[in-house]
């Protein structure tokens, strides 16, 4: 395992305006030069919108996923965000893992937000989904998946920790960022992994107010990030692999984990 260049972008979206918004976030990625992945909001270049059958994509004809294939090998560097896919009739959330190479991994949001109304129109995932990158293993995740701890636990397979980092991407409201920034920690601390959490910022069609608070936090809960609410902002930072395997050799706890009394 080397360390992880992880670059977090706090995006102010634009309203169901995809070119829009993929120009944007090719402005705010100007200056980023070396880094082995970057991670963007969720349903990144539409916004939460609700209406999936004007926004919905397919994988094989996707405008987002062929800017992210071509971001990822012009820069070298693997992309995670979501985006909003219609596949076999229904709509999903779609988590999309792209690697430099055109190599794609998926995660459907298993947890849909039932209070925006995206359990009505969209279809739920069933499986969990850990990519190996760069000799890290990372589970995926999307915004609401946060509220819910039995979708990440963590725990040892042959001595080893099922995964080193969990990523979210989000559009979590302001008003809940109190939630957000605890959760976030909580992850971290029970699972004894990095947890990236990256949320927009701005005000969307439906007067919602996101603050973002990106962040990049260890595996004892400690944020290391330095973006500040509200602005859009850019920073890339580095995992370390001694730091985490440093406290999982002296805090053992995932190892009291090993013998589950529940299925993921």
């Amino acid at each position: 395992m080397q360390d992880l260049r992880i670059t977090l972008v706090q995006a102010n979206q634009i309203w169901e305006d995809k070119l829009a918004n993929l120009a944007q976030y090719e402005s705010l990625l100007e200056d980023v030069k070396e880094t082995d992945l970057i991670v963007l909001p969720e349903m990144f270049h539409t916004c939460f919108s609700m209406r999936p059958e004007r926004l919905a994509e397919k994988m094989d004809t996707s405008i987002g996923l062929d800017w992210l294939k071509k971001q990822a090998e012009t820069r070298n560097a693997a992309f995670y965000t979501s985006l909003i896919i219609e596949e076999d009739g229904k709509y999903y959330n779609r988590g999309v893992f792209v690697e430099p190479d055109g190599a794609i991994m998926v995660y459907d949001k298993r947890k849909r937000f039932g209070l925006a109304g995206e359990d009505a129109v969209f279809a739920a995932g069933i499986y969990e989904k850990i990519v190996h990158y760069k000799g890290w293993n990372i589970n995926l995740q999307i915004c609401y998946d946060l509220r819910f701890p039995e979708n990440v636990r963590n725990y040892l397979v042959d001595g080893g920790a099922r995964y080193d980092v969990i990523i979210y991407v989000a559009n979590w409201p302001e008003r809940r960022s109190t939630h957000w920034n605890t959760l976030l920690k909580a992850r971290a601390i029970e699972n004894q992994a990095y947890v990236v959490g990256v949320n927009r910022v701005g005000e969307d069609a439906n007067q919602l107010v996101y603050s973002g608070d990106s962040q990049l936090i260890t595996a004892l809960g400690e944020v290391i990030s330095t973006i500040q609410p509200t602005t859009e902002t850019v920073e890339t930072l580095v995992l370390k692999q001694t730091d985490i395997q440093a406290i999982r050799e002296n805090l053992p706890f995932l190892k009291d984990s090993s013998n589950r009394s529940f299925e993921i």
